[in-house]
């Protein structure tokens, strides 16, 4: 179900302080970038944030979902993408504040760091 124009322009409101934010469909699935970094996506008009090591655990306390689906072979993934806790709806601070955590999580995340060295290679052997 693609997002709404109304929440789609909330999400863009919201998280201007981010500097460039983008709506682009990713496996199927609404995705949110900001600064050039996938941060979260959005699923039946509810935010998942990307998460590591050192922003899980405050989705945890917050009885934050992880986003999960079921392979073709029954098997289930569970992802890094938690959702954003609802009291930060009403709080574009912090609000604000977990999208940059996000945000970081998905720059150091090790598929977006193999993504920057190929696009340097890349970038590198057309100045070569």
């Amino acid at each position: 179900m693609a997002t709404s124009p109304g929440f789609r322009d909330y999400l863009f409101d919201v998280l201007a302080p981010l500097g460039k934010v983008e709506a682009k469909r990713f496996f199927g699935l609404d995705g949110i970038k900001a600064g050039g970094a996938l941060l979260g996506f959005v699923i039946d008009e509810r935010i998942y944030f990307r998460t590591d090591e050192g922003s899980v655990a405050a989705y945890r306390e917050e009885n934050a979902q992880p986003f999960s689906f079921k392979k073709r072979n029954g098997e289930t993934i569970v992802t890094s993408y938690y959702t954003v806790p609802d009291r930060l709806y009403d709080d574009p601070e912090e609000f604000v504040r977990w999208a940059r955590r996000a945000r970081e999580a998905a720059l150091k995340a090790p598929s977006a760091i193999k993504r920057r060295e190929k696009r340097h290679r890349s970038q590198k052997k057309r100045v070569d």
